[in-house]
Parts: structure tokens; C-alpha cells; sequence
């Protein structure tokens, strides 16, 4: 839920906590309630050490699309924002909404996290700014309809919702007609592989149809979930929200990046896709 918010290749050492990924059981499922107070909780507790991790990775002003480190300034998936209405939403500490505002948006960034928000404000003191920060579950948004021209997301929100079909909707919902939708999630084909940076993960181990959560909890308490789409899957929660699919961009890793960052690494991301791109609109005349 926190922009550029890969999972890190996780090692459990409390005995009371057991990790499950889609396709070792497939009986769990996690609903959008349990979800919620699960990513809630998580990145509350994790957002200082994770913004001490990867701060200069994501900086502070800049949208980076994924672990590969490519920036909107280097793509542009989506091209000029000079004089729009933006929400950044799984905005973690709002380095794409900054980027946003300097470039002419009118931004407001939104995350399920107070520590997460608290981390960005803190960024903003530093700055001498204050970009509108609001604390809300991206699958039930305090905005009124047709608010924005674009909503957009780098690895926030997506994956930590059960029922992303109703967030699709609902996402709709916020845009403007002709408004747009841009998120990066994890590459629906790094389900079917282990989550390890070296050539382990590049064999594949689970089901790529298997679309049961990824877990891990303690004392029976879900501490931390994933829900996976296949490709085709997003690809149809997007459509049936009334959204037109433009692009699905798949980057590529830069020689440039020598670094891991969980399960992505040089050694993986030159040989399958870690990061997918979704590019969609919402139909009607700006």
C-alpha cells in the first residue's frame, strides 16, 4: 500500500507465525474487511523502517513505476498533467503526488495508513509544502463522483484489496469522463514463481491460475495478504467498471539497476516481467 510497495521476500522466525502463498493450500480466503485492518495495521507499523529502506531508492519528489526504478519522467505512460485534478490513491508517502505537483496538477494523495501519511507529512515539512493528505481505503473513497481527471498509483492499494473488481468500480466512480487510470502492480507472472532474487526465481513452482491470497498471520490473526489477478482477470475487472484498456506496459530492468529489492533483481527482471503498467480511461469526452 505504499508506493513502489513490493513485498520483500519474507523468512518467519516467530513460531507463531506461518506464511501461506496461492497454490500451497488454496482454502483461505481473506475478505476486503479483514484485508483492510490487515494492510492497515501492517504498514502503520512498517512505514518508518520502510521509508528508512527504500526513501532514496523511491525519493521524495519523483514517481517511480517499480522496483525497477523507472520514472514517469522517463516513460510517460501518461503524458502531461499541467492544470488537472489528481488523485495519487495507495499514495504511501506521496512521492508520485509531489512529482504530480510540480509538474502543474492540482493533487490529493490518499492512503489506508495514518503511518504512512505521517511519514509524507513529514517529507512536506522538510519542503516547506503541504500537499493534501487524506486517510482512506482506496475501495471506499470520500470524494464525490466525476472529482478527477486521472487517479493513478505506483504498487499501492491494488494488491492488498480482495474484491478489486469493486475497486475498479468505484475508482470509475471518482474520474471525470475522459479521465484515466494508471497503476503498477506486481507482473501477474511472478505468481507462478518463488519470491527469491536469484535463479531459484526463475523457475516456476505454483499455479499461475490460482488466485487464493497470499498470507501470513500470527496466532490465527491475518497479518499481511496479498490477492493475486491473472492477467486476463485485471483485464476484465477493468473493462466490466466501464474502463477502456489502452496499454498494459511492461518495463524492462535497466543496466542501470544493480540492486534486489525482495524477490526483483537484475538476475530475474532480464528474463521475465516483474512489473505490469495498466493504462485505462473512462469512457466519455473530457
Amino acid at each position: 500500500m505504499s508506493s513502489n510497495d513490493p513485498t520483500d521476500d519474507r523468512t518467519n522466525t516467530d513460531d507463531a507465525t506461518t506464511s501461506e502463498a496461492a497454490g500451497r493450500d488454496g482454502t483461505r480466503t481473506v475478505d476486503d474487511r479483514e484485508s483492510a485492518r490487515a494492510q492497515r495495521a501492517w504498514w502503520d507499523g512498517e512505514a518508518d523502517d520502510y521509508y528508512r529502506e527504500h526513501g532514496a531508492f523511491l525519493r521524495d519528489e519523483h514517481l517511480v513505476w517499480g522496483p525497477e526504478g523507472w520514472t514517469e519522467e522517463e516513460l510517460r505512460i501518461i503524458g502531461p498533467v499541467d492544470g488537472l485534478d489528481v488523485l495519487e490513491f495507495g499514495a504511501g508517502a506521496a512521492q508520485g503526488g509531489r512529482w504530480m505537483h510540480d509538474q502543474g496538477a492540482r493533487v490529493v494523495a490518499s492512503d489506508i495508513s495514518l503511518g504512512m501519511l505521517e511519514v509524507g507529512r513529514r517529507i512536506d515539512e522538510r519542503q516547506e509544502r503541504a500537499l493534501p493528505l487524506v486517510q482512506a481505503d482506496a475501495a471506499r473513497l470520500p470524494f464525490a463522483d466525476a472529482s478527477f481527471d486521472l487517479a493513478f498509483s505506483a504498487y499501492g492499494a491494488v494488491p492488498f484489496i480482495s474484491d478489486t473488481a469493486a475497486l475498479m468500480v468505484e475508482l470509475a466512480r471518482v474520474l471525470r469522463p475522459g479521465g484515466r487510470l494508471v497503476f503498477s502492480t506486481t507482473h501477474p507472472t511472478r505468481w507462478a514463481f518463488p519470491d527469491v532474487p536469484d535463479e531459484a526465481g526463475l523457475v516456476a513452482q505454483y499455479d499461475y491460475f490460482d488466485t487464493a491470497p497470499y498470507v501470513e498471520r500470527a496466532g490465527g490473526l491475518v497479518t499481511y495478504v496479498e490477492h493475486h489477478r491473472t492477467l486476463g482477470g485485471r483485464i476484465r475487472e477493468l473493462v466490466a467498471a466501464g474502463l477502456q484498456v489502452q496499454d498494459v506496459v511492461e518495463p524492462t530492468w535497466p543496466e542501470r539497476n544493480d540492486q534486489n529489492w525482495g524477490g526483483w533483481s537484475p538476475t530475474r527482471g532480464r528474463v521475465i516481467p516483474g512489473t505490469a503498467i495498466y493504462v485505462a480511461k473512462k469512457a466519455g469526452t473530457a
